[in-house]
C-alpha cells in the first residue's frame, strides 16, 4: 500500500482513518450511536437539573412572602405558588384584613382553594390579581383580545392559557367545578361559571389555574363556611364566617420579611409566613439532592460504557488489520504514524457520536420540557444549556464540555489498541499467510 506516497503525514492520517471507518461502516455506527447516547444524556442532565432548579427557585413568582395556616412553610408554598400540594388549613379573614393594613406589605391577595376543573386548581382570589399585582416586575397579566377580567360578584371564571389548552375552553364557554383538588366525575358541583378571559401565556404555573371571585368559593355549595354558616342567595357573609387558604403577600422591601417572619413564625401560633420563598424552594432540592446525584452517576457510567464499546470496536479489528500496520511500516511509516492514527480514528468516533448527541439531547429535553410544564406549568427552554462552574471565575456550558469531555475519552480509550498496532511486528507479519 502506498497510502502516504505523494502526500503529506496529516492528510495521510485522515486517509487511513477514512478507510478504517469504511472499511467497519457497521461496527464503526453502533459506536457512535452509543457514543451519542451518553454525549446527549449527560447535556440533557445537567441542563434539565439547572433549568428545574431555577425555574422553581428564580423563575417567575411575583410574590415576595405567603402568609397561612401553622404548618409547614414547603407545602405553603407548593400549594400556593406551585398549585401542587394540598393545602395546610385556612386562616380567619381578620388574619387577612389585618395583615393588609401592615405598613411593611404593599400588595396583599387573598387566595381560597379546594376545588378543580378537570384537575386543574380554582383559585378563588380578587381582582387585584390582574389589576395590581406582577408576576415577573413590570408585566402583568393580560387575557387575549376580546375577553376580561372577571367581574367580583358574579359567578365568572378568567383561566390560564393551557388550561384553554387541554381544556378547549374559551371566552363564552360555561363550566362546573368539582369539588377538591383532585378530578371526581362524582363531586361536580350544581353551578356553572362562565369564562370571560383566557390569559395570554405566561410560562409559569399560573397558566395552569382558573381564576373566580372570591366571593365565589365562599357561596360554592358544599363548602362550609366557620361557624356552619351557610349563606342564602343575596346574602352578605359575616367577616367573622369567612376563611381563606393563604394570603400572597408583596412587601414595600423584601427584607421586612424578616421581621414579619419573626413576628409570625417565631412569636405567634397562628401561622406560618413563608419567606423568602426561594430559600423555602431551595430546602426542597437539598432535600431531594440524592436524585441528581444518582442521574449524574448513571451519566457518567453510560460515558464509561460509550468508551469501552469505542474500544472494543477498534480492538476486534486489530488482528486483520496486523498485516496492513506491518505494509506501512515497511514503506516507511513511523511507529507513531501508526499510534497516532489508531488514537485519531477512535477520536473522530467519539466527535462524530458527540454531533450526533445534539440530536438525542434535544429530544430527551423535548421530552422533559412537555413532562415539567404538564405537571408544573414550568416551561424549560431547549435553546438554554446548563453552564457548569470550573472555578470561582470560570464557567462552560454543558453543550461545550460534554462533547469536547467525550471526544477527550474517546481519544483516550484508543491508546490500547494503538499501542497494539504501535507493537506490530514488521517482519512476522509480512510473512506469507498461509
Amino acid at each position: 500500500m502506498g497510502v502516504l506516497k505523494g502526500v503529506t503525514w496529516h492528510s495521510g492520517l485522515a486517509l487511513l482513518v477514512r478507510r478504517s471507518l469504511q472499511q467497519h461502516a457497521l461496527s464503526t455506527c453502533i459506536t457512535i450511536f452509543s457514543v451519542a447516547l451518553a454525549s446527549g444524556l449527560v447535556m440533557a442532565i445537567f441542563s434539565v437539573k439547572q433549568q428545574t432548579h431555577e425555574a422553581f427557585i428564580g423563575g417567575p413568582v411575583g410574590f415576595d412572602a405567603v402568609l397561612g395556616a401553622r404548618g409547614s412553610q414547603l407545602q405553603l408554598v407548593l400549594n400556593t405558588i406551585f398549585h401542587l400540594e394540598t393545602s395546610p388549613g385556612n386562616i380567619p379573614w381578620a388574619m387577612y384584613q389585618q395583615i393588609k393594613k401592615d405598613p411593611r406589605v404593599r400588595l396583599a391577595i387573598p387566595y381560597a382553594v379546594g376545588d378543580n376543573y378537570l384537575g386543574f386548581r380554582i383559585v378563588g382570589t380578587t381582582a387585584e390579581i390582574f389589576t395590581e399585582f406582577e408576576y415577573q416586575e413590570g408585566r402583568k397579566f393580560k387575557v387575549h383580545p376580546g375577553g376580561r377580567f372577571f367581574d367580583p360578584v358574579r359567578r365568572e371564571a378568567v383561566i390560564g392559557s393551557f388550561v384553554a389548552q387541554r381544556t378547549g375552553l374559551q371566552e363564552g364557554d360555561v363550566f362546573r367545578p368539582y369539588h377538591g383538588i383532585t378530578f371526581n366525575e362524582l363531586e361536580r358541583h350544581d353551578i356553572e361559571y362562565l369564562v370571560v378571559g383566557v390569559l395570554e401565556p405566561t410560562n409559569s404555573p399560573s397558566d395552569h389555574v382558573l381564576w373566580i371571585p372570591l366571593e365565589g368559593v365562599f357561596r360554592m355549595p358544599g363548602h362550609q363556611l366557620k361557624d356552619k354558616f351557610v349563606p342564602k342567595p343575596g346574602e352578605e357573609i359575616p367577616d367573622s364566617s369567612k376563611e381563606i387558604s393563604a394570603v400572597m403577600l408583596k412587601l414595600t422591601s423584601p427584607e421586612l420579611g424578616l421581621d414579619l417572619s419573626t413576628q409570625i413564625n417565631r412569636q405567634g401560633t397562628e401561622a406560618t409566613l413563608a419567606w423568602p420563598i426561594d430559600r423555602v424552594l431551595l430546602d426542597l432540592f437539598d432535600k431531594i439532592g440524592w436524585v441528581d446525584k444518582v442521574l449524574a452517576l448513571v451519566a457518567y457510567l453510560v460515558v464509561v460504557v460509550a468508551a469501552g464499546s469505542i474500544l472494543a470496536s477498534i480492538y476486534n479489528t486489530m488482528n486483520e488489520r496486523r498485516r496492513e500496520f506491518a505494509i506501512l511500516r515497511a514503506l516507511g511509516a513511523q511507529r507513531a504514524t501508526v499510534f497516532s492514527a489508531i488514537v485519531l480514528e477512535s477520536g473522530t468516533i467519539a466527535a462524530l457520536g458527540s454531533l450526533a448527541g445534539f440530536v438525542v439531547y434535544a429530544g430527551i429535553l423535548n421530552v422533559a420540557a412537555v413532562i415539567v410544564r404538564d405537571q408544573t406549568g414550568v416551561v424549560l427552554n431547549v435553546l438554554q444549556s446548563a453552564k457548569i462552574e470550573l472555578t470561582g471565575w470560570l464557567s462552560i456550558s454543558i453543550l461545550l464540555l460534554a462533547p469536547l469531555g467525550m471526544i477527550a475519552v474517546g481519544a483516550l480509550a484508543g491508546v490500547v489498541p494503538a499501542y497494539k498496532a504501535y507493537s506490530t511486528d514488521v517482519a512476522q507479519n509480512l510473512a506469507p499467510m498461509s
